[in-house]
C-alpha cells in the first residue's frame, strides 16, 4: 500500500495547498506505515516536499503540460497510481483538483470524498468527516473501494514539517488525451492567491468605484493577504472575475476573511462560510453580513480602513 498526492505549483513555487496535502498525507502514512509519493508536473525543486514528509516524487515534464488540463493530468496521475499500487490518493480542494477528481475516480474505479476536514476516523473502511451544504453541516462518509480519493478542504489541517530523505524519479508524460489547448488563463493581480491565503481582504460596492480599490490592496499588503471581491464588483468590471468569491465564484476557506463594503448576499456567504473568522466593515448596521460575522465594525470604510492600516503598521514596527 502507498499514498499518492498531486502537488500543485505556480510560478515555480509549490502552492500552500501542496504543503498542507503533504502534511496531511504524512500523518496518514505514519499511522499506516506506508510510503508517501507525490506527483508534480514541470517542477524541478522538490526538496521543499521532503521537508513536509514526502519520500518519493514522480516528476512528469512536458511543455504541453504547462497549463492544467484535467483529462490529461488525470490520465497521468492514474498511470502513476496503478504503477505504484496506490490505495489512497489525496487532492486539494482547488478548482483544478475538483475538475480532476471525478475523472481520476473513473479511471481508477475509486471512491471519492470531497471537502474532507480531518484525518480518517477509521481505516477498516475509510471513514472521513466532510463539510456539506455550503459548510453549514457535516457528514460522515465511508469509502470501501480498493482505491479511494480524498479532497482535503483548504486550511482544514495545517502545515507541519516532517523531514524525509527524498527520491526523485522522472516519468515520460502520457499525452494521448490532450485534445484541446488553453488559450488564456486569467489571474488576479494580488501577490497572494485566494486559494492559498490565510487572510483574504474582500471589497464590495461600498467602495464606490475601482479608483478606491487601493484601500483593499493597502490593507492586504499590510496583512500579507489576498484580495477578493463580491460578484457585483466583478460584474461591473472593477476587478477581474478571478477575484470574485462566493457560491458562483471561488470558495474561500481562509483563517481570517475581512469584508469591506460587502452587504452579504446569501450567495456570497455560502462561498466564504468555511472561513474561520469573519470581520465585516460596513456603514449599514442592517447589512446581512453582520448576522454571519464574528466581528463587525459599523463605520465608513474610507475612515475605518486607513486608521486600521495605520494601527497595524505601528503594531508590526
Amino acid at each position: 500500500m502507498s499514498i499518492l498526492i498531486y502537488t500543485e505549483s505556480e510560478n515555480g513555487m509549490f502552492k500552500k495547498s501542496a504543503l498542507e496535502l503533504a502534511s496531511y498525507a504524512r500523518a496518514i502514512a505514519d499511522k499506516l506505515r506506508v510510503e508517501l509519493i507525490a506527483v508534480s508536473f514541470n517542477h524541478k525543486d522538490h526538496q521543499t516536499l521532503g521537508a513536509y514528509g514526502v519520500e518519493r516524487v514522480v516528476q512528469i515534464s512536458d511543455p504541453s503540460l504547462e497549463n492544467f488540463t484535467a483529462l490529461t493530468y488525470a490520465e497521468n496521475l492514474a498511470s502513476v497510481a496503478l504503477a505504484n499500487q496506490v490505495n489512497l490518493v489525496v487532492l486539494s480542494s482547488s478548482a483544478n483538483a475538483k475538475y480532476l477528481a471525478p475523472l481520476l475516480a473513473v479511471s481508477l474505479s475509486a471512491g471519492y470524498a470531497s471537502n474532507v476536514i480531518g484525518l480518517p476516523e477509521s481505516f477498516d473502511y475509510l471513514t472521513v468527516k466532510r463539510s456539506c451544504f455550503t459548510n453549514k453541516a457535516y457528514n460522515t462518509c465511508v469509502l470501501d473501494n480498493d482505491i479511494n480519493i480524498l479532497g482535503l478542504s483548504t486550511n482544514s489541517f495545517g502545515i507541519n514539517e516532517n523531514h524525509k530523505e527524498i527520491l526523485v524519479e522522472d516519468k515520460s508524460a502520457n499525452l494521448t488525451k490532450t485534445n484541446f489547448e488553453v488559450e488564456r488563463i486569467e489571474k488576479s493581480s494580488g501577490q497572494v492567491s485566494i486559494a492559498d491565503a490565510d487572510i483574504v481582504v474582500s471589497g464590495g460596492r461600498g467602495l464606490k468605484g475601482p479608483e478606491n480599490w487601493h484601500l483593499i490592496e493597502d490593507l492586504a499588503s499590510t496583512l500579507g493577504a489576498a484580495t477578493a471581491c463580491s460578484k457585483p464588483v466583478s460584474d461591473m468590471g472593477w476587478r477581474p472575475h478571478s477575484e470574485h468569491v462566493g457560491q458562483t465564484g471561488k470558495p474561500v476557506a481562509s483563517n481570517l476573511y475581512i469584508a469591506i463594503g460587502v452587504s452579504g448576499a446569501i450567495q456570497h456567504l455560502a462561498g466564504i462560510n468555511s472561513s474561520k473568522v469573519k470581520l465585516v466593515i460596513n456603514s449599514d448596521p442592517e447589512a446581512p453580513f453582520f448576522k454571519a460575522a464574528d466581528y463587525g465594525v459599523v463605520g465608513d470604510a474610507f475612515e475605518v480602513v486607513p486608521e486600521l492600516i495605520e494601527k497595524l503598521k505601528a503594531f508590526k514596527s
